[in-house]
Formats: structure tokens, C-alpha cells, sequence
């Protein structure tokens, strides 16, 4: 998959909106031209009128005529209500595409990222961008450009109509309260965008509260803990509504501004007007269109301080929003070979350290490393296991071979290609990795076995759930393998849901194969069972290889080669009996843990 093209750093909300119209400007264009005609059969319809009132007061108007200048009042009627439903279908669709490609967008980005960028981001704030902010973003090319520019386009129209077709006099004196609305408008639009913003970041901490507990509910239950994590939620929800309530508050703002300006303009016109018409330099069908055009700068009124709103709105949002989409990929692809086939693995001597958050009232802190020198070299068909104590490095190792991180030092090669030569995407088909804490989506045991090949038979499905030992599991399970497992695979045991990530990893047909200490939660007899599926699988198909990583040193003592690390140097390296003979960690934790075994067996 290749990188989605960044957004340039300058882009703020205006030019995005800008180059969204560009893209979609056949549909903005419609919808404007349906708008403009709306504007007009709108100003008309109060000049229309007027006429029919001094046509009934002259008695001009009468029967049938009379019946057609109302039958032109009510087809503009109908064409106004066809043309609102034609422009919202044009132009929503049209917004809705930049919601689509912004989460599409933002997804890219997310799958694109390497684990020291998840390290610094929090699951429920990401939730968040993608719904609540996009949805923001979006309104603020949907309905704010509608609103503008029917508001803008509404507001000249009745404003000439009232200036120039009725009386330019009372046109100027209903405008004078206008530019004390402006000001209003600007004071109110910079507290609803700071209100904004804190009702976007009150609810990412919600959103990332809820997920959290709804992914730990079973440890907050065995630890007494749901009542407080309930009223923690519940003060986080108080706040995510307080902020919310604050912004509705100051958008709220808008309409008394609007209602006072309003009622000035039509005190001082009615005024007038009135003056107007006892010197008989006004008629009254002129001052009646003139009140219904009062009437109509409602709405552009309305418009502008709903515009303000959501542009205010999506400003806030993008400010959140926009530096994600921007940000730098941790992890670059641009390798572009493929995993070459019967391709040796090795490493020359790899450092690592992973970075370390710094205090900035602290001195710096060098990171510790977590390997140092490694020099290993894996054959086509071979086995290595990777032992040792706690916090040796064996799991940064298989980081480093899935690249979610870069070596500081060295090298690590497949074949003659270093491993940033090949494509990211051919890098993850190459590797079948079973981590130790494995992840099963919520979907049936089948669809999880087939995650890595969708289109594979059930007969291929059930022969690497045998494999894996967990073929007699599954079919003692109600609905055998269609039982949909859960999130996380929560209606499986631990033992379970490992023997159905190794499945999935061997029906995947990767050349190597990585299992991150993926046999600790099965007992003795069902590692031996699995361990022995694997000896045959590599015998049928001897270009696979494996990296197995176990703290049970009955599992990788038919390797190959195995390696002890200790403090991220390899300490020991060999075969099994090789390494009992030597007679260092190795040899006495195989005693250990055998004596270990003879006891549980009593």
C-alpha cells in the first residue's frame, strides 16, 4: 500500500473547502444556480403581492385576472419547493464526499503508522477525529456554503428590491442597525469557536474513557471497580454536556442580535413608511411588499450567524483534525521489491533502544538499549528459537522484523534485499506473526481463522485449526466454527484464542513464521501436539522457516538453532543438547523447569 499523499502544512479549513468545490464543482455549481433562482422567485413574490393589494385597493383586479396573478404566486411556490429539494440532494452529496475522503483519508494515515506514533496517541481521541470533528468539517462545506451563499445572495436581492424597486429612503433607514449586528456577530463568533474547541476535546476524553472500560469491563468487575468507573464517566460526561451546553449557549447569541436588529430596522421603516404614505409619496401595496421584504432579511440574517457557527465550528475541528492527517509517518515505505522466495535471514549486528520520553525540567536520559551486537542467520526450512529471561529483548527482536521499529545499528537482510527494500505490504504477506496477547475480531471462528485468506475452503480452514489443536475445541462449540467469538475473541479462553491465531497464522502460507511465546497459555501435551504439526508442516513445505519465542524451553528444543539473550546480547547459541553442555542458563533453567514438570505430575 503506498502512502496517501499528505496534506500541505499551510492548508487551513478555507482551502480545503476551496479544493473540495474545485473537485466538485459541477454539484456546487447546480446547487448555486438552483439557489439563485430560488433568491429571486423569493424577492418576487412580496413585489407580486404588493401589485395584487393595490390592483384589489383600485379595483383594477378582478376574476379571472386576479385568479392569474395569484396562479403565478402559487407556481412560484411550487417551484421553490422542487428547486430546495433538487439543491440539497446536489450539494449535501456533495459535502457528504469530503466526509467520506477525510475518514478514508485519516484511516490511511492510522494503518500507515508505526507503533512509537500509537505510543503518544490515545485510541478514544482518534474515535473521536473520525466522527464527531469529520462530521464538524463537513458541515462547514455542506451547509455553511449553502447558508452563505443563499444568505448573501438573498440579502442583495431584497436589499435592491427595497432600495431600488420600493424607496431607496426606507431602504437606507432599515439598514442603519446593521453594523451593530456586524459587531455583535464578530464578538460572538470568537467565543463560540473557543467553545467549540472544548466541547471537541471534552468529548475525546469521553470517547476514550467509555473505550477503555468497555475493553476492561472484566477486570473492573474482579477488582470492585465499576462503581468508581462509573462516576468517573459520569463526571466526564458532565463536562463533554457542560462545554457542549457553553457552545449552544454563545450560538444561541446569534438570534438575539438578529431579533433586536430586526425590530429597529422595522420600527424605523414602519415609521417612515407610515410618514411616507400620509404625504401619498408611498403606496400602501408598496409599504406592505416593503414589510414582507423586512420579513424576508430574516433568513440571511439567521444565515450569517449560522455560517459563523459551523465555520467556527469546523475551524475548531480542524485545528485537531489537520495536524493528524499531516502528520509524519513513523515508519517510511518506500521499499518497492517483493519478499524473495527461499531467501535467507539475517541480522548483522543490530542495536536497538527504544526512544525515551523526555522531561523538559529534566537533564536528558540515554536510552537504555535493548539489544546490542545481534548476529544471527536463519535458513529457508530452519527453526530458531529465541529464549531467555524476562526482558531480554526476544519480543523487540520480532519488532524489529516487522518493522514496527528501526534498527539504531546494523542491518537486517532477506536474501541480498535489506529489509526497507521490500514493500511494506509484501514485508506483512511474508511474515506470519502470533503475538502474545493474539487479537481476534468479532466475527466467527472461520472468518477469524481466514483473516490472512479470505477466499480458503472450510476443508483448509478445519486443517489448520488441527494443526493449531484446537479443531476438537472448536467443534464441541455451539455453533462449531460459524460461533461468533466476540470482541477480542472474549467467549474463548486464553489457550483458545492462541490456537486460533496460530491457525490463522499457518493457513496464511507465509514464508516465516514468528510465534511471540504463542504456546504459554496451552498445557504440556497440546504444546507437544502443535509442535509436532509444525515439524510435518516444514517437512511438506521446506521453504518455511520459523522463529519460535518461548519461555518454556520444551518448545524450541527441536530447533534448529537456539539463542539465549540476556540484557539484548545473545549470551548462548546452539542446539538443545549443545547448550545442556555447556552448562550456563540455559542448562539450568532446563532443570528447573523439568523438575518443575515431575512436580506438577505428583
Amino acid at each position: 500500500m503506498q502512502s496517501p499523499s499528505p496534506q500541505p502544512a499551510a492548508l487551513n479549513l478555507s482551502q480545503l473547502i476551496a479544493r473540495h468545490v474545485r473537485r466538485h464543482w459541477q454539484a456546487y455549481a447546480a446547487s448555486a444556480l438552483m439557489l439563485a433562482a430560488i433568491a429571486l422567485m423569493t424577492v418576487w413574490i412580496p413585489r407580486q403581492v404588493g401589485t395584487v393589494v393595490d390592483g384589489l385597493a383600485s379595483g383594477r383586479l378582478a376574476g379571472r385576472a386576479l385568479l392569474q396573478e395569484l396562479g403565478w404566486l402559487l407556481l412560484a411556490g411550487c417551484g421553490i419547493y422542487v428547486l430546495r429539494a433538487g439543491w440539497r440532494l446536489a450539494l449535501f452529496g456533495a459535502a457528504y464526499k469530503l466526509g467520506r475522503d477525510l475518514r478514508t483519508q485519516l484511516y490511511r494515515v492510522l494503518t500507515l503508522q508505526g507503533p512509537e506514533f500509537f505510543q503518544s496517541q490515545r485510541t478514544g481521541d482518534l474515535m473521536a477525529l473520525a466522527t464527531n470533528d469529520v462530521d464538524a468539517v463537513e458541515m462547514a462545506a455542506g451547509e455553511a456554503l449553502l447558508a452563505a451563499f443563499d444568505g448573501s445572495l438573498t440579502l442583495l436581492l431584497v436589499v435592491a428590491m427595497m432600495t431600488v424597486g420600493i424607496d431607496w429612503r426606507l431602504g437606507l433607514a432599515a439598514l442603519l442597525p446593521f453594523p451593530l449586528m456586524a459587531l455583535a456577530f464578530a464578538r460572538i463568533s470568537e467565543r463560540v469557536h473557543l467553545a467549540w474547541k472544548s466541547s471537541l476535546d471534552r468529548f475525546s476524553a469521553l470517547n476514550q474513557h467509555v473505550q477503555e472500560g468497555l475493553s476492561s469491563v472484566r477486570t473492573l468487575r474482579a477488582l470492585g471497580l465499576t462503581g468508581r468507573n462509573a462516576d468517573q464517566l459520569s463526571q466526564l460526561a458532565q463536562d463533554a454536556g457542560d462545554a457542549s451546553y457553553q457552545a449552544q449557549r454563545w450560538e444561541a447569541a446569534y438570534e438575539p442580535a438578529v431579533g433586536m436588529t430586526l425590530s429597529a430596522a422595522t420600527a424605523t421603516a414602519l415609521g417612515l413608511g407610515g410618514w411616507l404614505v400620509a404625504r401619498e409619496e408611498l403606496s400602501i401595496g408598496q409599504l406592505t411588499a416593503f414589510t414582507m421584504y423586512l420579513g424576508q432579511l430574516i433568513w440571511p440574517m439567521f444565515a450569517a450567524g449560522w455560517v459563523l457557527s459551523l465555520l467556527e465550528r469546523g475551524r475548531a475541528a480542524w485545528r485537531r483534525l489537520g495536524p493528524m492527517l499531516e502528520a509524519p509517518l513513523t515508519l517510511a515505505d518506500e521499499g518497492r521489491a517483493a519478499w524473495p522466495p527461499q531467501a535467507a535471514l539475517t541480522l548483522e549486528a543490530v542495536d536497538f533502544a527504544y526512544p525515551v520520553a523526555q522531561a523538559t525540567t529534566e537533564a536528558p536520559t540515554a536510552p537504555r538499549p535493548a539489544l546490542q551486537g545481534i548476529q544471527l542467520e536463519l535458513q529457508p526450512g530452519q527453526t530458531l528459537g529465541l529464549v531467555g529471561p524476562t526482558g531480554a529483548g526476544k519480543s523487540t527482536l520480532l519488532k524489529l522484523l516487522l518493522r514496527q521499529f528501526e534498527p539504531d545499528g546494523g542491518g537486517i537482510r532477506v536474501g541480498t534485499l535489506p529489509l526497507p527494500a521490500i514493500a511494506l505490504q509484501s514485508l506483512r504477506e511474508g511474515l506470519a506473526w502470533v503475538p502474545q496477547e493474539p487479537f481476534l475480531f468479532s466475527a466467527s471462528i472461520a472468518e477469524n481463522i481466514a483473516l490472512a485468506r479470505p477466499e480458503a475452503s472450510p476443508a483448509e480452514i478445519e486443517a489448520a485449526a488441527q494443526m493449531a489443536a484446537v479443531h476438537e475445541d472448536i467443534q464441541r462449540l455451539p455453533q462449531g466454527y460459524q460461533t461468533v467469538v466476540g470482541e477480542r475473541g472474549v467467549t474463548l479462553s486464553g489457550g483458545q484464542r492462541q490456537r486460533v491465531a496460530i491457525a490463522r497464522a499457518l493457513l496464511s502460507q507465509a514464508p516465516l513464521l514468528l510465534l511471540d511465546d504463542a504456546l504459554s497459555a496451552v498445557d504440556t501435551g497440546t504444546e507437544t501436539q502443535i509442535l509436532a504439526h509444525l515439524r510435518e508442516l516444514r517437512s511438506r513445505h521446506p521453504e518455511r522457516s520459523a522463529i519460535i519465542v518461548s519461555h518454556r524451553l520444551s518448545a524450541v528444543m527441536e530447533a534448529d538453532q537456539i539463542v539465549v539473550l540476556k540484557a539484548g546480547r545473545i549470551v548462548e547459541r546452539g542446539t538443545h543438547a549443545e547448550l545442556l553442555t555447556l552448562g550456563g542458563w540455559y542448562a539450568a533453567q532446563w532443570r528447573y523447569q523439568q523438575l518443575e514438570a515431575s512436580l506438577d505430575a505428583l
